[in-house]
């Protein structure tokens, strides 16, 4: 063992370096230095204003089109430190919104668009957002919270507002068909009159890498999302570690992103890693495997990002064969329902040439690509790794594996909880000391994750010790779900567990206890329906009424004993 963290730190280098894979750069790389997103897209808009960012189904958005929104907000007397929600779906809006909130000098906050009132009026009340730029559809919901909130003004606009006629290739029904106006004030005519920004960004005292940034919300253990606290130089050191590492993106290259852009994952690689590389984003508005076969097939993407499912309902379309991928170069997946296999790698590299390569381990709270597999692949190498690989830290950061209880160093191939000490930590949680004061000590993020570091330097991730679901890659919490089943009126008690699930990962499962008075006629369906307007559908839970809860000696569900209930 160690006499110290330090050395421990120094014993992991050593290994690392030992086995390092030499295409893989050891240090960030910084196209312009640390400077701002905006900067980033200011100078390659000085470079080839006309070159497209986004190719939003055949709509081209230039960088030297992108940045447009910053004036509308200073109109509106937004500035550094005022918090502006974005409701929206994946669409160049987004990324418009996004860019002048950043270029303003104010605080970004994505909403989820599945949201219903409670969890928006949560978020828009926590975050103290002002001015929201929303769905056309979404818009009525905005109205229903308003009053309850510090928002002053309502901007619109929809999923097709930017989709040529014809399309450049398949747009899937939900997204043609999408609301077109609202009461609110149309998004992009506001734009159009809004002019330039009264002063440049470089004479706006809003260039400050440290200030905050964005809140990310991600969820918890005490009910209700916290907000990460992340700043634009945590936006570019992810960018400089990751798009050289797990993404290969670079200035000529193209890439496609459906990861939804209001996920952390949807704004590295939709967002921050396109403006940030200079690199054109062929974006959709959601997963559409037909869409992804004829976008590629058009107009020759070289990297993609994936989950491990999608690339299956890829490679099993009736159609593949139309098409010619032979364009993809790099293969970047997540594995979530289905795990990266080597039945999955031999088909993808016999369709497209490129290797199937796991991307990262991270989370909200990291900023999510905290390492790096690529380089791991001889003889599948990778593959042979149980139970999910995840390889190096990527440089600048580090981990280690400590005991849950203690904090105490394990040895190397001992479980225990994965620490994260990384330039992109979120910097605390929104207005929450007690919860930051928890996760972030002595500069090390406490994931509360189960994982290993092997004698090699590299980190195997057994799972999640919190009680955090995943349902179709999307993040459920049972606390939160506790919390919202709580307000129903015949709701007295409930704990959330989760079920296995071929299709969707896993099941949110909610043991209900109801009050004998007002909860005699209540059925578990008529339960679930009342869930679909309280909650995102991906968290709506199946309902068991159970004439008790096991509880602890301190109130807590015994959630060890729900599951001998399923």
């Amino acid at each position: 063992m160690w006499s110290s963290e330090q050395e421990y730190l120094d014993d992991l280098r050593k290994r690392r370096d030992q086995h390092w894979p030499q295409e893989v750069p050891r240090e960030p790389y910084y196209p312009f230095g640390e400077v701002s997103l905006p900067e980033h897209v200011r100078r390659w808009a000085a470079e080839a204003p006309d070159k497209p960012l986004y190719n939003f189904y055949g709509g081209l958005v230039t960088f030297g089109e992108v940045d447009r929104f910053a004036a509308l907000l200073q109109s509106q007397g937004i500035g550094p430190g005022d918090s502006v929600a974005v409701f929206l779906g994946s669409c160049p809006q987004f990324a418009i919104a996004f860019l002048g909130i950043l270029k303003a000098g104010a605080v970004h906050v994505p909403v989820n668009p599945m949201f219903r009132e409670h969890e928006l009026l949560y978020e828009l009340n926590d975050s103290k957002a002002t001015l929201v730029v929303a769905d056309h559809a979404l818009v009525p919901l905005v109205r229903k919270v308003q009053d309850k909130t510090s928002l002053r003004e309502v901007y619109a606009t929809g999923l097709a507002g930017m989709i040529p006629e014809p399309p450049g290739f398949h747009v899937p029904d939900g997204v043609l068909k999408s609301a077109t106006s609202s009461d609110a004030e149309s998004f992009l005519g506001a734009l159009e009159h809004a002019g330039k920004p009264q002063a440049r960004v470089e004479d706006l005292d809003v260039e400050d890498l440290d200030a905050v940034a964005a809140l990310n919300y991600t969820g918890g253990t005490t009910g209700m999302p916290k907000g990460c606290v992340h700043t634009q130089r945590d936006m570019i050191y992810t960018a400089a570690t990751s798009c050289r590492t797990n993404c290969m993106l670079e200035r000529d290259d193209i890439c496609v992103n459906f990861h939804p852009m209001f996920w952390i994952a949807g704004e590295d690689l939709g967002l921050i890693f396109p403006m940030f590389t200079g690199a054109t984003c062929i974006l959709l508005a959601r997963w559409d495997p037909l869409s992804f076969l004829t976008a590629a097939d058009r107009y020759r993407p070289n990297r993609t990002a994936f989950l491990v499912d999608n690339i299956v309902e890829v490679m099993d379309h009736p159609r593949v064969g139309e098409f010619d991928l032979s364009c993809i170069e790099s293969s970047g997946v997540s594995s979530f329902v289905k795990k990266l296999n080597r039945e999955y790698r031999e088909r993808w590299k016999a369709l497209t040439g490129s290797i199937m390569i796991e991307l990262s381990y991270g989370m909200t709270e990291t900023h999510t690509c905290d390492s790096f597999t690529r380089g791991l692949q001889d003889s599948e190498f990778d593959l042979d790794q149980q139970p999910i690989f995840v390889g190096f830290p990527v440089a600048g950061t580090e981990f280690k594996v400590c005991d849950f209880e203690t904090g105490e160093l394990v040895a190397l191939g001992t479980e225990g909880e994965i620490c994260v000490r990384s330039p992109s930590n979120l910097k605390s949680y929104w207005n929450k000391p007690e919860a930051s004061a928890e996760a972030l000590r002595q500069g090390w993020l406490h994931t509360g994750d189960i994982g290993a570091i092997d004698e090699m330097g590299l980190l195997h991730f057994y799972g999640r010790r919190k009680e955090m679901l995943k349902v179709k890659g999307m993040s459920v919490f049972p606390a939160e779900i506790e919390a919202l089943l709580g307000r129903h009126q015949a709701i007295i008690g409930s704990g959330v567990i989760g079920r296995p699930d071929e299709e969707r990962g896993q099941v949110p499962v909610a043991f209900v206890l109801v009050d004998p008075d007002n909860g005699k006629k209540i059925g578990a369906e008529e339960l679930r329906t009342w869930c679909k307007s309280a909650m995102a559908t991906y968290k709506i839970p199946e309902i068991r009424i159970v004439d008790a809860l096991p509880m602890t000696a301190t109130g807590k569900v015994k959630k060890g004993e729900l599951e001998k209930l399923m």
